[in-house]
Protein backbone atom coordinates (compact mmCIF):
# COMPACT_ATOMS: atom_id res chain seq x y z
CA UNK A 1 0.00 0.00 0.00
CA UNK A 2 2.99 2.23 0.64
CA UNK A 3 3.88 1.57 -2.71
CA UNK A 4 0.73 2.87 -4.30
CA UNK A 5 0.80 5.57 -1.44
CA UNK A 6 4.31 6.97 -2.81
CA UNK A 7 3.50 6.58 -7.06
CA UNK A 8 0.04 8.26 -6.17
CA UNK A 9 2.55 11.32 -4.78
CA UNK A 10 5.16 11.14 -6.97
CA UNK A 11 2.31 11.32 -10.02
CA UNK A 12 1.15 14.41 -7.99
CA UNK A 13 3.94 16.39 -7.36
CA UNK A 14 4.89 15.86 -11.07
CA UNK A 15 1.57 16.88 -12.60
CA UNK A 16 1.81 20.09 -9.78
CA UNK A 17 5.32 20.80 -11.79
CA UNK A 18 3.44 20.25 -15.22
CA UNK A 19 0.88 22.58 -14.49
CA UNK A 20 2.93 25.16 -13.16
CA UNK A 21 5.20 25.35 -16.26
CA UNK A 22 2.37 25.23 -18.50
CA UNK A 23 1.35 28.86 -16.32
CA UNK A 24 4.61 30.24 -16.45
CA UNK A 25 4.06 30.06 -20.55
CA UNK A 26 1.21 30.99 -20.69
CA UNK A 27 1.84 34.03 -19.11
CA UNK A 28 5.13 34.37 -20.19
CA UNK A 29 4.85 37.35 -23.66
CA UNK A 30 6.63 36.06 -26.43
CA UNK A 31 9.65 38.16 -26.85
CA UNK A 32 10.63 39.41 -30.73
CA UNK A 33 13.52 37.77 -32.15
CA UNK A 34 15.23 40.04 -34.19
CA UNK A 35 13.80 43.49 -35.47
CA UNK A 36 12.16 43.42 -39.05
CA UNK A 37 14.48 43.62 -41.47
CA UNK A 38 14.33 47.18 -44.11
CA UNK A 39 13.30 45.31 -46.95
CA UNK A 40 10.59 43.27 -44.91
CA UNK A 41 6.89 44.13 -45.63
CA UNK A 42 5.07 46.02 -43.19
CA UNK A 43 2.31 43.73 -43.84
CA UNK A 44 3.55 40.61 -41.80
CA UNK A 45 4.16 42.93 -38.67
CA UNK A 46 -0.12 43.17 -39.13
CA UNK A 47 -0.70 39.89 -39.27
CA UNK A 48 1.00 38.80 -35.90
CA UNK A 49 -1.67 38.57 -33.25
CA UNK A 50 -2.20 40.90 -30.71
CA UNK A 51 -0.84 39.41 -27.48
CA UNK A 52 -4.19 40.30 -25.50
CA UNK A 53 -6.13 38.71 -28.29
CA UNK A 54 -3.92 35.17 -28.21
CA UNK A 55 -2.53 35.14 -24.24
CA UNK A 56 -5.70 36.59 -22.42
CA UNK A 57 -8.41 35.43 -22.03
CA UNK A 58 -11.24 35.28 -19.07
CA UNK A 59 -14.78 36.25 -17.85
CA UNK A 60 -14.31 38.80 -16.51
CA UNK A 61 -12.33 40.61 -19.21
CA UNK A 62 -13.21 42.73 -21.71
CA UNK A 63 -10.51 42.58 -24.96
CA UNK A 64 -11.86 45.57 -26.54
CA UNK A 65 -11.39 47.76 -23.64
CA UNK A 66 -8.74 46.40 -21.92
CA UNK A 67 -10.55 46.45 -18.71
CA UNK A 68 -12.70 44.48 -16.38
CA UNK A 69 -16.63 43.87 -17.73
CA UNK A 70 -18.03 45.92 -14.79
CA UNK A 71 -21.65 43.98 -15.30
CA UNK A 72 -24.60 44.12 -17.52
CA UNK A 73 -25.03 47.22 -19.79
CA UNK A 74 -28.34 47.18 -19.18
CA UNK A 75 -30.40 46.07 -16.61
CA UNK A 76 -32.42 42.84 -17.19
CA UNK A 77 -35.86 44.64 -16.92
CA UNK A 78 -34.94 47.50 -18.61
CA UNK A 79 -37.56 48.34 -21.45
CA UNK A 80 -39.92 45.88 -20.18
CA UNK A 81 -43.45 46.58 -17.98
CA UNK A 82 -43.17 44.92 -15.28
CA UNK A 83 -46.28 44.40 -12.39
CA UNK A 84 -44.26 46.84 -10.16
CA UNK A 85 -44.46 49.82 -12.70
CA UNK A 86 -48.13 49.02 -13.79
CA UNK A 87 -48.78 49.09 -9.56
CA UNK A 88 -47.48 52.32 -9.38
CA UNK A 89 -49.43 53.93 -12.24
CA UNK A 90 -52.41 52.56 -10.77
CA UNK A 91 -51.25 54.23 -7.60
CA UNK A 92 -50.68 57.75 -9.28
CA UNK A 93 -53.82 57.38 -10.79
CA UNK A 94 -56.05 56.38 -7.57
CA UNK A 95 -54.66 59.49 -5.77
CA UNK A 96 -55.44 61.86 -8.70
CA UNK A 97 -58.85 60.44 -8.99
CA UNK A 98 -58.64 60.99 -4.92
CA UNK A 99 -57.58 64.93 -5.11
CA UNK A 100 -60.29 65.55 -7.87
CA UNK A 101 -62.86 64.86 -5.69
CA UNK A 102 -61.57 66.12 -2.41
CA UNK A 103 -61.51 69.07 -4.24
CA UNK A 104 -64.81 68.72 -6.03
CA UNK A 105 -67.03 68.02 -2.58
CA UNK A 106 -69.88 68.29 -5.21
CA UNK A 107 -72.94 66.00 -4.64
CA UNK A 108 -72.87 63.01 -7.49
CA UNK A 109 -74.58 64.42 -10.54
CA UNK A 110 -78.31 61.79 -11.18
CA UNK A 111 -78.76 62.80 -14.72
CA UNK A 112 -75.15 61.22 -15.80
CA UNK A 113 -75.47 58.00 -13.85
CA UNK A 114 -78.99 57.27 -15.83
CA UNK A 115 -79.38 56.10 -19.29
CA UNK A 116 -80.03 58.53 -21.92
CA UNK A 117 -83.20 56.71 -22.75
CA UNK A 118 -85.21 55.48 -19.52
CA UNK A 119 -86.67 52.26 -21.36
CA UNK A 120 -83.74 51.14 -23.04
CA UNK A 121 -83.67 47.84 -21.05
CA UNK A 122 -87.59 47.31 -22.20
CA UNK A 123 -86.71 48.00 -25.99
CA UNK A 124 -84.12 45.22 -25.45
CA UNK A 125 -86.31 42.68 -24.12
CA UNK A 126 -88.88 43.35 -26.50
CA UNK A 127 -86.56 43.47 -29.85
CA UNK A 128 -86.38 39.26 -29.28
CA UNK A 129 -90.34 38.97 -28.91
CA UNK A 130 -90.82 41.08 -31.96
CA UNK A 131 -88.54 39.48 -34.20
CA UNK A 132 -91.55 37.17 -35.46
CA UNK A 133 -94.25 39.91 -35.55
CA UNK A 134 -91.41 41.75 -37.99
CA UNK A 135 -91.21 38.93 -40.09
CA UNK A 136 -95.07 39.05 -40.62
CA UNK A 137 -95.47 42.45 -40.89
CA UNK A 138 -92.62 42.51 -43.97
CA UNK A 139 -94.60 39.25 -45.88
CA UNK A 140 -97.90 41.29 -44.98
CA UNK A 141 -96.36 43.86 -46.61
CA UNK A 142 -95.01 42.37 -49.57
CA UNK A 143 -98.37 41.09 -50.02
CA UNK A 144 -100.39 44.27 -50.23
CA UNK A 145 -98.10 45.56 -53.00
CA UNK A 146 -98.37 42.52 -54.74
CA UNK A 147 -101.93 42.73 -54.81
CA UNK A 148 -101.78 46.44 -55.85
CA UNK A 149 -99.45 45.61 -58.82
CA UNK A 150 -102.55 42.50 -60.07
CA UNK A 151 -104.99 45.47 -59.26
CA UNK A 152 -103.51 47.62 -61.32
CA UNK A 153 -102.44 45.51 -64.09
CA UNK A 154 -105.87 44.69 -64.66
CA UNK A 155 -107.02 47.65 -64.83
CA UNK A 156 -104.62 48.60 -67.31
CA UNK A 157 -105.99 45.34 -69.44
CA UNK A 158 -109.70 46.58 -68.91
CA UNK A 159 -108.56 49.79 -70.04
CA UNK A 160 -106.04 48.40 -73.12
CA UNK A 161 -108.70 46.32 -73.93
CA UNK A 162 -111.91 48.67 -73.82
CA UNK A 163 -109.89 51.16 -75.37
CA UNK A 164 -108.49 49.59 -78.70
CA UNK A 165 -109.93 46.22 -79.28
CA UNK A 166 -107.47 45.12 -82.09
CA UNK A 167 -104.27 46.08 -79.83
CA UNK A 168 -103.15 43.46 -77.08
CA UNK A 169 -102.38 45.03 -73.71
CA UNK A 170 -98.90 44.60 -72.36
CA UNK A 171 -98.82 43.55 -68.42
CA UNK A 172 -98.19 47.02 -66.89
CA UNK A 173 -96.76 46.37 -63.49
CA UNK A 174 -97.57 48.96 -61.02
CA UNK A 175 -96.85 53.19 -61.71
CA UNK A 176 -93.59 54.22 -61.24
CA UNK A 177 -94.78 57.46 -59.03
CA UNK A 178 -97.54 54.83 -57.53
CA UNK A 179 -93.94 53.00 -56.80
CA UNK A 180 -92.07 55.61 -55.23
CA UNK A 181 -94.45 56.50 -52.75
CA UNK A 182 -94.63 53.11 -51.92
CA UNK A 183 -91.14 53.27 -51.33
CA UNK A 184 -91.05 56.54 -49.18
CA UNK A 185 -94.20 55.09 -46.93
CA UNK A 186 -92.04 52.14 -46.03
CA UNK A 187 -89.33 54.39 -45.03
CA UNK A 188 -91.19 56.62 -43.45
CA UNK A 189 -92.59 53.95 -41.47
CA UNK A 190 -89.17 52.45 -40.41
CA UNK A 191 -87.96 55.82 -38.89
CA UNK A 192 -91.36 55.84 -36.93
CA UNK A 193 -90.35 53.26 -35.65
CA UNK A 194 -86.86 54.08 -35.23
CA UNK A 195 -87.61 56.84 -32.79
CA UNK A 196 -89.90 55.35 -30.88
Amino acid sequence: MSSNHASLDAASTDRKARLAKLAALKRKQPEPDTLPDAGADEDETDKSPDVTTSYLSGRNYDAETRGPKLGFEQGPQEGQLTVEAQAAEIADTVKEQAKQDEDADQPIDLFKLQPKKPNWDLRRDLDEKLKTLNVRTENAVARLVRQRIENAQRAAKERGAGSSGDQQGEEVGIEGEMLVEGIHMREQEDKDEETI
